[in-house]
């Protein structure tokens, strides 16, 4: 069995040693990860949030990602999707992403943390997975446009989830049987292989029609 690159911790580090070292800890990969996806996602939501702004000034106003029926921020920023809350949805993730960021950086630099903090991350990514998850169906059979930025967004999401949910398995956090934990740790890219496919495709089969004009 081949060893994971998400974490340099040992697969089978007990309970016991955990507590006495004062936290869970997390190898370098997840650290990084979690980095990147949160500039990424800080990234999205900066620059949707500029232009919700802009569109609040003109309503005229047409984003620069806007570049073909299908592939327009503007329909998305109109729809009643994007202020679920009362509020432009992207301002969520100006709050949420530095938080990845910030967790990656305690990480990289050693940090070991409680296990309640890493079921409150897990917690925080399940419910941003939910949420990208509703809004890729909106998006996709609702409004019937896309936004790059938006994908960006989704993308980063599930990663973030998902990885954390591979880290909080392998250590205990969450507990599973000894099985699965080992084949989850073996095989943890296949999930997020499979979920950008079956997302790819989904975009693909709903615009077939246009998509095909183009080859």
């Amino acid at each position: 069995m081949t060893t994971s690159a998400l974490n340099e911790t040992r697969v089978d580090d007990s309970k016991e040693n955990r507590e006495i070292a004062g936290g869970i800890g997390a190898g370098r990969a997840l650290g990084v990860l979690l980095v990147v996806c949160g500039l990424l996602g800080l990234l999205a939501s900066w620059y949707i949030t500029l232009d919700e702004f802009q569109l609040y000034k003109n309503p005229n106003f047409v984003p620069a990602c806007s570049i073909n029926p299908i592939i327009s921020c503007g329909n998305i920023m109109k729809s009643a999707q994007a202020k679920v809350f009362g509020f432009p949805n992207p301002m969520m993730g100006l709050v949420a992403y530095p938080v990845l960021v910030c967790v990656g950086m305690g990480v990289l630099s050693g940090a070991r943390f409680r296990r309640w903090f890493w079921l409150g991350l897990q917690a925080g990514t399940l419910f941003g997975v939910g949420f990208v998850t509703w809004l890729q169906d909106q998006s996709l059979y609702s409004i019937g446009s896309l936004c790059p930025w938006c994908m960006l967004a989704w993308a980063v999401t599930i990663a973030a989830f998902w990885y954390t949910l591979v880290h909080n398995i392998k250590h205990g956090v969450i507990p599973v049987a000894d099985r699965a934990r080992r084949a989850l740790v073996e095989f943890h890219w296949a999930v997020p292989v499979l979920w950008y496919g079956v997302l790819i495709m989904l975009i693909l089969v709903r615009w077939w029609s246009y998509w095909s004009t183009l080859l």
